[in-house]
């Protein structure tokens, strides 16, 4: 999640801890407490910086202290509240199979042959692996593809695209017959359907 390509949304505040002014943190980092290891964060629309001093580990995240925080009234005035670092003070991905979600938005999505499909709208993951919301080039509702090597072998940042290999039909490229609710032709005389 990303405000622009500049910043990396890195967690967000998920409410108060304690009575002391302290935020339970929701960290979007592979590691939870690197989330504290970039600096300071600051909001979506720029306006609040806060360093970042964890005190512990929560379950779905950790707790910290945010400077300019120093009540619980203000640490619960900034749940949902998200959190962004420069794109430039993240280290560069580790291999190239990596990549961090806000470099894949808005990305030309074509097919192996070259042919545009859409753009990546959001990477999302509900449990099984990441999963590419592309928004189709001809219109309608997003799709989502496994973002696997299998379903995108290639991505090309410096040229802003990802080739992809979607299976038959994602892209309504395949001719489906609507399923039919209707019973198949019976002759009665014969015993055998049509």
């Amino acid at each position: 999640m990303s405000a622009s390509r500049d910043r990396v949304c890195l967690g967000a505040v998920a409410g108060a801890f304690g009575v002391r002014g302290d935020v339970r943190l929701k960290p979007f980092t592979a590691d939870p407490e690197a989330i504290a290891a970039y600096g300071p964060l600051e909001t979506e629309d720029g306006a609040r910086r806060f360093e970042i001093r964890l005190t512990g580990a929560v379950k779905g995240g950790v707790s910290a202290r945010l400077s300019g925080v120093g009540s619980r009234e203000a640490a619960e005035a900034l749940r949902g509240t998200r959190l962004y670092a420069p794109r430039d003070a993240l280290p560069p991905p580790e291999d190239e199979d990596e990549f961090y979600q806000t470099d894949l938005l808005n990305l030309a999505v074509v097919d192996l042959s070259g042919a545009p499909l859409g753009t990546v709208r959001a990477v999302q993951n509900y449990g099984a692996g990441d999963m590419l919301e592309i928004a189709p080039s001809e219109g309608g509702k997003t799709v989502l593809l496994p973002f696997t090597r299998e379903y995108a072998p290639h991505i090309d940042l410096a040229a802003g695209e990802i080739v992809v290999d979607p299976p038959e039909g994602l892209f309504g490229d395949a001719a489906e017959e609507p399923p039919t609710d209707d019973p198949p032709d019976v002759d009665r005389s014969e015993g055998e359907a049509r």
